[in-house]
């Protein structure tokens, strides 16, 4: 099969198209043939060679796909050769077939495109985990999400939107921060030259924040929280490490939490994905949510969709068209 292989730690110009062997499922996988491949920061962290794999999974990028089952393996119930499914993977998606647990793959939902399908599974196991299950969000809460014209962002917009939260963003341009209004945030600030901390003690203080940022947010963020709030920490652009006073914890009684989705247990995907399928599916087969699409790219022209995510350019989700 073709796929992209990272021929060395570095820049988008080091991955290239080769020729790899077919996966076989192991027990409890299926094979996709993969229709659509979404692209994601960790695939360039894992480019550069900062995010290594999971022992087990696949040296090949690509955290997500949308396709067609073609092969099953022992123990898999529920799935068969022909249905057609999105998936979050171990790795890997960046090639003509890909495998992954069967438990971790989802109907394609409502009138949903393969291409549109293939943006889902990334980005809605992180926001649903982080924000809904760790970071319990309820009707009425107000939440700030940074990066809000990202694929995450936007996602978090929508499901908040959804559930009956007060949704507040931040963005790098005012075009940005239109894209975040329109999908249903309150009010999006332009980074550039507005100050989210006194945005938000404004209207009395974020009670959960979901930030990808890192390093000299992360104590803004705190100033930013409303007492008893909580900040959700899913990535660090910025850096990981600070100097913090650890008072304003215990004063304010706030929470520091977060995770990273591809380390967690299969059983622990397979859990999120159920929720996905029990509580957001039918809100995207309702047309109340859906994927916000930014550009398609060629499998082979891989090196240019990495190049468009990280000029920060973007306004929702990439692609790769694989078959």
């Amino acid at each position: 099969m073709k796929a992209i292989e990272i021929s060395q730690p570095g820049g988008p110009d080091v991955l290239r198209l080769a020729d790899r062997p077919m996966p076989a499922p192991a027990y409890d996988q299926v094979v996709i043939k993969v229709a659509y491949a979404g692209v994601n920061r960790p695939d360039a962290l894992q480019r550069a060679g900062l995010y290594n794999p999971p022992k087990g999974a696949s040296d090949l990028p690509g955290l997500e796909a949308s396709g067609e089952v073609v092969a099953c393996g022992d123990g898999v119930a529920g799935l068969k050769p022909g249905d057609q499914v999105c998936a979050l993977l171990p790795g890997g998606g960046y090639a003509e077939y890909v495998a992954t647990p069967a438990t971790h793959c989802l109907p394609i939902p409502g009138r949903l495109s393969l291409k549109q399908a293939a943006c889902l599974p990334e980005t809605f196991f992180t926001v649903w985990s982080n924000v809904f299950m760790r970071g319990g969000l309820r009707a009425g809460q107000r939440f700030l999400v940074h990066g809000g014209s990202s694929g995450i962002g936007t996602t978090a917009i929508q499901l908040a939107k959804a559930f009956g939260a007060r949704i507040f963003t931040t963005a790098g341009s005012d075009e940005k921060c239109t894209a975040c209004a329109a999908l249903g945030a309150e009010a999006a600030f332009n980074y550039r030259d507005a100050d989210f901390v006194e945005e938000m003690r404004a209207v009395g203080g974020a009670d959960l924040i979901l930030d990808m940022v890192g390093g000299p947010y992360i104590q803004r963020n705190l100033k930013a929280l409303a007492d008893d709030g909580t900040l959700v920490q899913i990535a660090f652009l910025q850096g990981p490490k600070i100097e913090l006073n650890l008072v304003q914890l215990m004063t304010r009684r706030l929470t520091i939490t977060g995770s990273t989705l591809r380390p967690q247990s299969d059983y622990a995907k397979a859990r999120i994905a159920d929720d996905l399928h029990k509580h957001v599916w039918p809100l995207i087969v309702a047309g109340k949510v859906a994927p916000v699409m930014d550009q398609e790219f060629a499998l082979e022209d891989a090196a240019a969709a990495h190049s468009r995510m990280e000029s920060s350019t973007h306004i929702g989700k990439i692609v790769l068209k694989v078959s």
